[in-house]
């Protein structure tokens, strides 16, 4: 091997070696505001959010939030929100014990048909029936 090849390979490996000296860690300076970053940066990435959002905003089931309807509607719909409160309470209460714990059986009403069913270890099986679409809706508690 000629003597130019080992000197071009030692300095080589001197350069190389030069390099990974002068490497430091990395080191994470965070972005947000609220994890610690540059407050000023706070607006610019509000702006940003906001115009990449595709998110639209939700009117409820009417088309409108509650607080967008006039007094009478909303007095409706509390209203009507506080008498099926109270058929639904009339109802658990026939599906209750003296004790207060559920009581497993059958339950009708004009619509639903509830079936409370014992599960044994403490654990019940609710199931909501829909009698006009026959849909289901099936969960389990603690006794």
């Amino acid at each position: 091997m000629p003597l130019h090849s080992i000197t071009r390979a030692a300095t080589l490996c001197l350069v190389v070696l030069a390099n990974a000296a002068t490497a430091t860690e990395l080191v994470y300076l965070p972005v947000n505001p609220s994890f610690g970053g540059y407050p000023a940066n706070g607006p610019g990435l509000l702006a940003s959010a906001t115009a990449t959002t595709k998110h639209k905003e939700d009117k409820g089931l009417g088309g409108s939030s509650f607080f967008d309807q006039s007094p009478l509607a909303q007095f409706n719909q509390t209203l009507e929100r506080t008498v099926l409160s109270q058929l639904a309470s009339a109802a658990t209460s026939k599906l209750q014990g003296p004790d207060g714990k559920l009581v497993p059986g059958t339950f009708s009403t004009a619509n639903f048909t509830i079936t409370v069913a014992d599960l044994g270890g403490g654990m019940l099986r609710i199931t909501t029936t829909d009698r006009s679409t026959g849909t289901t809706t099936t969960f389990e508690v603690a006794q």
